[in-house]
């Protein structure tokens, strides 16, 4: 599950390692999400999530909603949504306007296409943040493409989401929509551009089902069809200018 919608999602501004809260409306979001696994029997035995508050709320709000908050909960940075470099905290509809939406569509869901990095002694740089102080320096990113979001995340699928769902059978994993677009990309097959055209909308429920042999068998968004669509297109619209 992509976090439900931030105060920064509602302003339509590029957040990336920026540490926001959700909105009222993302917690409202969390819920419903929460009431869904519910009522198609989901029953998780172990949760992962990344260091941001946003994904961390929603992680919490669905299981307490779900009367889950005692299974164990694991977080990782390598879960945090890709690092937007200098476009942090800048609205994504002004910068279309400003560099045009091909450029912007680039830096948001590009392949490789990094934005331009932050320099390592802005105050918001992870080398500067402590939830980062154990984490190796030169791993820190300061800009991102998916490409590199997908060469940080693979590894924390085969050292711990996938054995936690070897183990358990079920898992919760609530991140962000570039890291969980990396790990989709992964499990699907999907080449560049079908990643560049996927949209992840917030705080939906997306399920994958596996054999025993971990072999994906179907994937599926939980709640209505139409509305998801209309949530997706939305999403994919974020970068657009006005």
């Amino acid at each position: 599950m992509r976090h439900g919608e931030s105060t920064w999602n509602k302003l339509n501004v590029f957040t990336g390692w920026t540490d926001v809260q959700l909105s009222e409306t993302g917690v409202e979001e969390a819920k419903k999400g929460a009431r869904l696994l519910k009522e198609n029997g989901f029953d998780f035995k172990m949760a992962f999530t990344s260091y941001l508050t946003r994904a961390i709320k929603t992680l919490w709000i669905v299981l307490e909603e779900m009367d889950l908050m005692y299974i164990p909960e694991v977080k990782s940075w390598r879960l945090n949504e890709k690092h937007y470099g200098e476009l942090q905290g800048l609205n994504k509809a002004e910068t279309a306007t400003k560099y045009g939406d091909e450029q912007v569509l680039l830096w948001r869901r590009s392949f490789d296409v990094p934005p331009q990095p932050m320099a390592v002694t802005d105050s918001r740089s992870p080398h500067n943040d402590k939830r980062y102080k154990d984490v190796d320096r030169s791993l820190l990113p300061l800009t991102e493409s998916l490409k590199e979001v997908i060469e940080r995340m693979m590894p924390y699928w085969e050292s711990d989401i996938r054995p936690g769902l070897e183990k358990h059978g079920e898992i919760l994993v609530a991140a962000h929509g570039n890291s969980l677009r990396a790990l989709v990309m992964h499990l699907k097959g999907m080449s560049e551009e079908e990643i560049l055209a996927f949209n992840i909308p917030t705080a939906v429920p997306y399920v994958f089902e596996f054999d025993d042999n971990l072999v994906l068998q179907k994937d599926y968004f939980l709640g209505d069809p139409e509305e998801i669509k209309k949530l997706m297109e939305a999403v994919a619209n974020q970068g657009k200018k006005k």
